[in-house]
């Protein structure tokens, strides 16, 4: 349900955008919010709180919002806190930014490995993910994992692709319960 949410109001967002040409200010404005949010605790536990009114929030939201950002975005809050979707506007966010990335031909990819890469090993992963898939630029976040023992694990949107050790002892692992031995 909450990805349905993120999707519907992500993708009322995007649309406004590129309906009045603001794509990139209004994804601008979007990263700069979502930081003042990351940055700000507080803010999240005052907009959830269930005795303050919604009139309240909004009015909070605006002071807050009010020549800071594009009005589509201060209006976008409104509706939100109005339709109380506070608790899933994260997602919406973060929805609404991988949707501009996708409209921009940049994959957003993670990328798991036992041990950290070289900066030629990092180059040389870019480069292969671009020639396999359909994006021009790669946004890739590395993590490292050593129960993995070796290999990789690169995650694409819902696509991922496992080659890890780990992975691979597992599936021998259930593949030999499997065989049965003549007695």
């Amino acid at each position: 349900m909450a990805k349905l949410i993120a999707k519907t109001y992500g993708d009322a967002l995007f649309e406004l955008a590129l309906e009045q040409n603001n794509l990139d200010a209004i994804a601008e404005d979007v990263a700069v919010v979502t930081d003042v949010f990351d940055n700000n605790p507080e803010l999240s536990k005052l907009m959830n709180h269930p005795k303050i009114e919604k009139l309240e929030k909004c009015q909070v939201m605006e002071n807050i919002l009010k020549g800071k950002v594009a009005d589509e975005i201060a209006g976008f809050f409104d509706i939100i806190i109005k339709k109380d979707r506070y608790k899933d506007l994260p997602a919406i966010l973060d929805y609404f930014l991988v949707k501009v990335k996708e409209h921009r031909n940049i994959g957003t990819a993670f990328v798991t490995t036992a041990a950290s890469l070289s900066d030629e090993q990092k180059t040389k992963v870019e480069s292969r993910l671009l020639e396999t898939t359909k994006y021009e630029k790669m946004d890739i976040t590395y993590n490292e994992d050593a129960s993995l023992i070796g290999g990789m694990v690169i995650r694409i949107g819902d696509r991922v692709v496992d080659s890890s050790i780990k992975t691979k002892i597992y599936e021998l692992t259930k593949d030999l319960t499997k065989i049965q031995l003549p007695v």
